[in-house]
């Protein structure tokens, strides 16, 4: 089976990773295709916002419908910071293809990750761009270059139309009273106003 892994925060999910999953399950011909919302990040900071259980919620509601995407709590349920590498070790299965989806800023800094030469070992790493400048045109092929090098792999690029949404850009908005229409699943919307998050 082709499988695919696809983490983040999630905070909220909008219709730009809705966008990117469809797009990566499409392009990549993917069996599955594993939505996983990060525990505790060793990355990114999530204090004063929503609960774990609240981005799993919100993702499940964002998926609802589509098969062959399942939203998966591993994460969420292992204790302390949460390592890709060890998401990777959950999911591996000999005879299958792993294949791990992430954004621009993400792909230029793999080899920076903990354990980067088990995660290329582990799964194909596909990126997908939200921007389309050509000074991070040409970092992304010197990287590319590195990585052949390093670790016998090449990280594959999804071409989909870049949808310039920020989950930053949604909660300042929702701070700010103002509409989200349009930039989350309706029913997420309606979740994030239901439970008063971001406010």
């Amino acid at each position: 089976m082709r499988v695919g892994i696809y983490g983040g925060t999630f905070s909220p999910i909008h219709n730009g990773h809705v966008a990117a999953a469809l797009a990566f399950m499409e392009q990549m011909w993917l069996d599955l295709l594993f939505v996983v919302p990060t525990g505790q990040s060793p990355h990114k900071q999530m204090s004063n916002g929503p609960t774990a259980s609240d981005r799993l919620n919100m993702c499940r509601l964002a998926f609802e419908g589509h098969e062959g995407i399942i939203v998966s709590d591993t994460e969420i349920k292992r204790n302390g910071k949460s390592y890709t590498v060890d998401t990777l070790r959950e999911f591996y299965r000999e005879d299958d293809r792993l294949f791990m989806l992430c954004g621009t800023d993400m792909m230029l800094s793999l080899d920076s990750w903990y354990q980067p030469q088990e995660i290329f070992w582990l799964c194909y790493p596909v990126y997908i761009r939200r921007e389309d400048d050509e000074e991070t045109k040409k970092r992304l092929i010197e990287k590319n270059a590195e990585y052949k090098k390093k670790y016998g792999k090449i990280v594959t690029r999804i071409n989909a139309p870049a949808v310039v949404i920020s989950s930053e850009e949604i909660r300042k908005k929702i701070k700010e009273g103002q509409s989200i229409h349009g930039l989350v699943p309706e029913k997420v919307e309606e979740y994030i106003y239901k439970q008063g998050l971001y406010l």
